[in-house]
């Protein structure tokens, strides 16, 4: 295994995690709001940002060994950081369903 692979699967599920746990927190403590035009652009500006981390985590590094000449071993770092990020994703599918009430 590839410790770059897991170390960015490990950033980008932990970027995610703190996300969602900052909105549930402000959410519950700003419930009284009224919705304006001003949310669906946070929103959609916070959904910009995550795209631009991810793409950072995901595809930098392996972008830069596509363009070193090293193709075998940019396709094994992307495949693996998203086979690693992938079972991140069916852990916290199964906690969801199994665990958390």
């Amino acid at each position: 295994m590839n410790k770059k692979a897991l170390y960015n699967a490990i950033i980008a599920a932990g970027y995610i995690t703190v996300l969602v746990s900052c909105v549930n927190i402000v959410g519950s403590m700003l419930n009284s709001i009224e919705d304006n035009i001003f949310m669906p652009i946070s929103m959609l500006t916070l959904l910009v940002l995550s795209v631009a981390i991810m793409a950072f985590l995901f595809f930098y590094e392996p972008v830069l060994l596509l363009i070193e000449g090293k193709r075998s071993e940019a396709v094994k770092l992307l495949l693996s950081t998203i086979a690693i990020f992938a079972l991140f994703a069916i852990a916290f599918f199964a906690i969801a369903l199994f665990v958390i009430p």
